[in-house]
């Protein structure tokens, strides 16, 4: 059976997170419990219902999975084990559309966020374990030719930005001097794209992230071949 076609995010999805920021209790989200199913969940679970397709198109490891548990919707309880903030609930919607291989080995994924103040898409991995970051250093430096054209190709460019979090120091192996030597001391490879709250609300938004995607193919495929995963 098809997957229906997505009409666009309530705007009641905004002020409920809006709402849920300034009342960040259990009292108030079980007496909007029904708000959360209607105006967030549903509709997340929606979105990522019609994302299956664009998905398999673009690649078959990325997984669209439409499930109010264990599937592409980050759940909105917050952990607060080893919290100083013990708010419970998360006050954005994220979805994050794994590669088949993550829950074995850190894999690059793609990541929808959605919150009041800002949204965005990002590609890409962030914080990998050591053997998957050595990996990727050890790609950019043995095809920095490559390394460029897929982060510097316009598509790319003119929609995504490089953010994360880097080493102060170069990493053990490679000289100060090195001419990518920025991009080797990143601990995180991450592209972000900004998006604005009226493209969620618009009945298009799926084929408009499907096209942001579309843009960071050699980025990711780079990035799987690094971490040793198909693209």
């Amino acid at each position: 059976m098809p997957s229906p076609a997505f009409a666009g995010f309530p705007l009641g999805l905004l002020h409920f997170l809006e709402e849920l920021s300034r009342n960040n209790n259990k009292p108030w989200f079980d007496k909007n419990k029904d708000r959360y199913e209607r105006e967030v969940r549903g509709p997340a679970l929606a979105y990522i219902d019609a994302m299956q397709k664009p998905l398999a198109r673009f690649s078959p490891h990325f997984l669209a999975v439409p499930k109010k548990v264990g599937g592409s919707l980050m759940r909105i309880h917050r952990d607060v084990r080893f919290a100083k903030d013990k708010s419970p609930y998360k006050t954005n919607v994220g979805i994050h559309f794994r590669h088949n291989a993550g829950r074995d080995v850190h894999a690059p994924g793609i990541y929808l966020h959605i919150e009041p103040e800002e949204a965005f898409l990002g590609v890409g991995i962030w914080r990998p374990e050591t053997a998957a970051l050595a990996g990727i250093r050890e790609a950019v430096n043995a095809d920095p030719k490559a390394w460029k054209r897929v982060t510097g190709g316009n598509a790319f460019r003119d929609r995504f930005e490089l953010r994360g979090d880097s080493l102060k120091r170069p990493p053990r192996g490679y000289d100060a001097d090195h001419p990518l030597i920025e991009d080797l001391k990143r601990k995180d490879h991450l592209a972000v794209c900004p998006i604005d709250h009226d493209v969620l609300l618009q009945t298009d938004v799926v084929k408009v992230t499907s096209d942001l995607i579309r843009k960071t193919k050699a980025y990711l495929a780079f990035l799987c071949d690094a971490v040793g995963v198909g693209f």
